[in-house]
């Protein structure tokens, strides 16, 4: 006898929990590419996608995932033998390095490791250290380690050395989740996707970027036709802005999508997140009085708001995962690029995403799940954990 049994709850960091909505607007034949609803619809995304992120600028849609968002942002920015200096605060950090390294970038790497923010003053040495970088790449928020960085004080600190890169921000994991203002922040180049706040099947690669990264691009020596963003962002054909033919149901879920994100409004999204991570951490922070069980992040102003990072001990993470999945029907994320795979804590690391088409009762009920899971496999964990939660959300 399985509990499982009923709507099954991906509590996964993307692909998140797709709404109703959004899948009845992808339900349906075919548009037609040349004329009618769906250039319509694709008119009125860019004005609603750039409010979501806080820009006047540019944006360029590309039929891919976040990897091919960093593609189109690093093809579009970099000449051969650039210098890049990224700051890495988790496996995705690396991640983005190592694809511009591929493509012939010089990549100069600071780690911050996997459960700590960006240090400013480590930050300022690495600026220091390559003053003519073309570049300089961080994630908002780090889909495995669920670190936070202060975009805003990367910024500051770039314009008081008056260190000429480029700043470009991997918002994958946060875009429409976290409060992020890429104009008043000073972003040049902001990547995302549509599987996690944006509440659409994975497929569309998102990339934001500013006039002045729009100048730079044009000395770039690694565009092809493809990737190329002009084209896109200045299209006087519908074809143009896809380089071929549209993504089309992606487009209409989008449409859905970001309406459900405008109906709420941005900021009430960015607090309904925020409650809700908090919620999580309470229940987090109760488990953690006994046993092994904590929070990736020590301190909660340098968590994301989509996806909190945790962990237990040996195997007990993976065991915890399978039997919510198996016994209860909510399926945890896996730990990534946490521990080496070899390791005797490769199991113990998992992740509960918060982000996009969620409320309280998915929240609180994917926290009891899991309490019971740990009571159910006799791990050792501290007790009150429901009730924080409660308490947290019962508050502001």
């Amino acid at each position: 006898m399985s509990l499982a049994n009923g709507r099954r709850y991906l509590a996964i960091p993307g692909p998140s929990v797709m709404p109703d909505r959004v899948l009845n607007a992808m339900h349906q034949a075919a548009p037609n590419i040349y004329e009618g609803n769906l250039l319509d619809v694709t008119a009125s995304l860019w004005p609603d996608l750039k409010a979501i992120a806080g820009t006047q600028h540019n944006a360029a849609i590309y039929i891919g995932n976040g990897h091919a968002a960093w593609e189109a942002a690093n093809t579009n920015v970099f000449r051969r033998d650039d210098t890049a200096i990224v700051l890495t605060t988790g496996r995705f950090g690396h991640g983005w390095a190592e694809h511009a390294r591929q493509l012939g970038v010089r990549v100069v790497i600071t780690d911050f490791g996997k459960s700590a923010p960006i240090d400013m003053a480590r930050a300022e040495q690495a600026l220091r250290a390559e003053p003519n970088a073309r570049a300089v790449l961080i994630t908002h928020v780090d889909t495995a380690s669920s670190a936070k960085n202060d975009v805003l004080a990367l910024r500051r600190l770039m314009d008081d050395l008056g260190h000429p890169g480029l700043l470009m921000v991997d918002c994958i994991a946060s875009f429409a989740c976290d409060e992020f203002h890429m104009d008043d922040w000073g972003v040049d180049v902001m990547v995302a996707a549509s599987q996690k706040g944006l509440m659409t099947p994975p497929g569309l690669g998102l990339v934001f970027f500013s006039d002045k990264a729009r100048d730079v691009s044009k000395s770039a020596d690694m565009r092809t036709p493809y990737w190329d963003w002009l084209p896109r962002v200045d299209a006087n054909h519908f074809y143009m802005h896809f380089y071929g033919t549209a993504p089309t149901h992606h487009l209409l879920g989008l449409r859905a999508a970001v309406s459900m994100i405008m109906d709420e409004g941005i900021e009430a999204v960015w607090n309904r997140h925020a409650r809700l991570a908090r919620a999580v951490w309470s229940a987090g922070e109760a488990w953690g009085q006994e046993g092994a069980f904590a929070l990736n992040m020590k301190d909660p102003a340098h968590r994301g708001h989509s996806v909190t990072a945790m962990r237990l001990s040996g195997q007990d993470g993976t065991r915890l995962r399978q039997w919510c999945e198996h016994e209860a029907g909510v399926t945890l994320g896996v730990g990534l690029g946490m521990a080496e795979p070899d390791s005797p804590e490769a199991g113990a690391f998992f992740r509960l995403a918060h982000m996009g088409h969620v409320n309280a009762h998915m929240t609180l009920g994917a926290l009891a799940v899991m309490d019971t899971a740990m009571k159910a496999l006799n791990i050792p964990h501290g007790s009150g954990a429901l009730d924080a939660a409660a308490r947290s959300l019962a508050g502001n």
